[in-house]
């Protein structure tokens, strides 16, 4: 009877003993402290967010892999720097070093996971020297220079068919392919050419209007913007902006045009350029030209200086 007194008494402040000796790592393993057995002190202690796209790649901790995967949470990580590797089958794996701080959430959630076979698909048919994306009609335009002709196609390459031809008199390579705002038309242009083609007019001879060529043997063409209202174009040499009539009229042979243009033949030049604009961007919501050039300062030093031109129809005063 008294030797069972004597073992409760002892479990019970063996108990008590526990008790308070496990207080102090509850408290603060609720309070979001952990042991540094470094340190041996509590320390404040933060997490990592994880997510990826897709979902469901597994999570390495340095070597531990980890039984959660993304999107997951990782707390209860002591201050400092974690090597991280996430890994999903047939995608590219993807490592970083992350800090983790005191009381703060170290985010890693804008992480992509590409396929290690991506998902291409060939969309052209026959050679093609050069194309365009109409995102708003969902069409693809493409040049092509065996043929010499212009051909169309869904976002998907299906539907494919030639919608019309160049003149023989436009040189390759070609720059850059534009469609106008009403796609009734496309600019393709080199460093010497503007070539304007009419779309959709290969079987409607009553409303066929042959391609236009401008030719610019004595300037070398930077870039060429269409203007919103689909009749005219923003051509920018090295030597000059100007803005023309992308019609017949600009033309009226349809090929080999004396080059430049003067004013009063369509074609009006706005700027005159110190050297190339390296520098080139062209809003077309309102018809604004943001192009960069260089000026002689009043000390003598060389600027290069930004401009911004007004090509819309609002009134001067």
């Amino acid at each position: 009877m008294l030797s069972e007194q004597r073992i409760r008494g002892v479990l019970f402040y063996l108990s008590v003993v526990i008790f308070f000796t496990g207080i102090p790592f509850i408290l603060s393993f609720a309070l979001g402290y952990k042991f540094n057995s470094h340190t041996f002190k509590f320390t404040k202690t933060g997490l990592i967010s994880i997510k990826t796209q897709p979902p469901g790649a597994r999570i390495y901790l340095g070597s531990k892999l980890l039984p959660e995967k993304t999107p997951a949470t990782i707390n209860e990580l002591l201050p400092g720097v974690y090597d991280i590797r996430l890994e999903l089958e047939r995608y590219y794996s993807y490592g970083t070093q992350v800090q983790v701080e005191p009381r703060k959430v170290t985010r890693l959630e804008k992480v992509i996971l590409f396929p290690t076979r991506p998902n291409i698909k060939q969309l052209n048919q026959g050679k093609i020297a050069s194309f365009c994306v109409d995102k708003e009609k969902g069409s693809i335009y493409y040049l092509n220079q065996d043929e010499n002709a212009i051909y169309e196609s869904n976002l998907d390459g299906e539907e494919f068919k030639e919608i019309s031809n160049l003149p023989m008199g436009f040189n390759y390579p070609p720059k850059e392919l534009k469609v106008s705002f009403d796609r009734e038309k496309i600019l393709i242009f080199n460093n010497h050419q503007i070539c304007v083609v009419y779309l959709n007019q290969k079987n409607n001879l009553p409303y066929y209007q042959p391609p236009l060529i401008l030719n610019y043997p004595a300037q070398e063409i930077e870039h060429v913007f269409w203007h919103s209202d689909s009749c005219h174009l923003v051509l920018i040499t090295d030597k000059n902006i100007a803005v023309l009539e992308a019609t017949p009229k600009s033309n009226p042979t349809g090929i080999d045009l004396p080059a430049p243009l003067k004013e009063g033949s369509h074609q009006i030049n706005l700027v005159n350029l110190n050297s190339k604009a390296l520098g080139v961007f062209y809003e077309v919501n309102k018809d604004v030209l943001y192009f960069s050039d260089y000026e002689r300062g009043a000390d003598g030093i060389i600027y290069e200086n930004i401009y911004k031109l007004e090509l819309n129809s609002k009134p001067l005063y």
